[in-house]
């Protein structure tokens, strides 16, 4: 632009030139966001969200992600919204192909298909995986709640009706909604968040009682002793509440579990 025509200002039909700072790239998606595989992040939607602070940030960010949530529940509801009768299976992304938890699994997310139930995972690799194979083997319906991580890998191939979220509370949300049970097998720091989330829904009759099974007693039954022999045994929670969590080691004995 000119020295001249800047003096004399934008005239009727032109368009004032943004400064430096408004040209900033934004996000233009305001719903779940699906991620190509091998693509990074400079961060996830759900670190900028919870380190971003200070009034300028409320006022020129926060209503904005606002939208973004709202629009992540609504794309949430309305890709699971027919999905019917559905149980999550939760478990490590670490399993491997060949494994007994691997095995164990895919056997699970079938015998859920066969009753009936569509299968319900987080998407990813491992334990997710082999659940979701097992439903889209035999048939059913295997859906898959993904979420924007840095390291995460993308939907499985076994998942037919994929969802992705950047904020974990509304991923978390669409579990327990279109969930009638969950089934736990062995995992990390995820599937124990999963475990006492669940739990404590229940517990406090957040949502209608309804089955958490934990498979592999191997692995569960360390944890359910301390709960007895101190959390329990000190009055933390009432005895009737470990009741909430069923332990397993028979696949048949699963689907029994979430059937009643």
């Amino acid at each position: 632009m000119t020295e001249a025509a800047q003096e004399r200002g934008p005239q009727p039909g032109e368009q004032r030139p943004e400064p430096a700072d408004a040209r900033e790239p934004r996000e233009q998606h305001l719903g779940p966001v699906v991620r190509r595989r091998g693509q990074t992040l400079a961060g996830t939607t759900d670190q900028r969200l919870l380190e971003s602070a200070g009034p300028s940030d409320f006022i020129h960010q926060d209503p904005w992600r606002v939208l973004r949530i709202q629009s992540e529940f609504v794309e949430g509801f309305g890709a699971l919204a027919e999905v019917g009768p559905g149980i999550s299976v939760f478990g490590s992304a670490r399993t491997h192909e060949g494994s007994p938890e691997y095995a164990a699994a895919v056997a699970i997310g079938r015998g859920l298909a066969e009753a009936g139930y569509a299968v319900i995972t987080g998407g990813g690799p491992g334990v997710m995986e082999a659940a979701n194979r097992g439903a889209s083997e035999a048939g059913g319906t295997s859906v898959g709640l993904g979420i924007e991580l840095p390291f995460e890998q993308g939907l499985n191939q076994y998942v037919d009706l994929g969802v992705n979220f950047r904020y974990f509370f509304v991923r978390k949300t669409c579990f327990v909604k279109y969930s009638q049970g969950f089934v736990v097998l062995p995992g990390g720091m995820g599937t124990l968040d999963e475990v006492f989330e669940a739990v404590t829904l229940v517990q406090t009759r957040k949502v209608t009682r309804f089955p958490i099974v934990l498979f592999g007693s191997a692995y569960w039954e360390g944890l359910l002793g301390w709960l007895r022999s101190t959390v329990a045994a000190e009055g933390k929670v009432s005895p009737g509440d470990l009741d909430l969590l069923h332990l397993t080691d028979d696949v048949d004995e699963v689907i029994r579990l979430v059937a009643k």
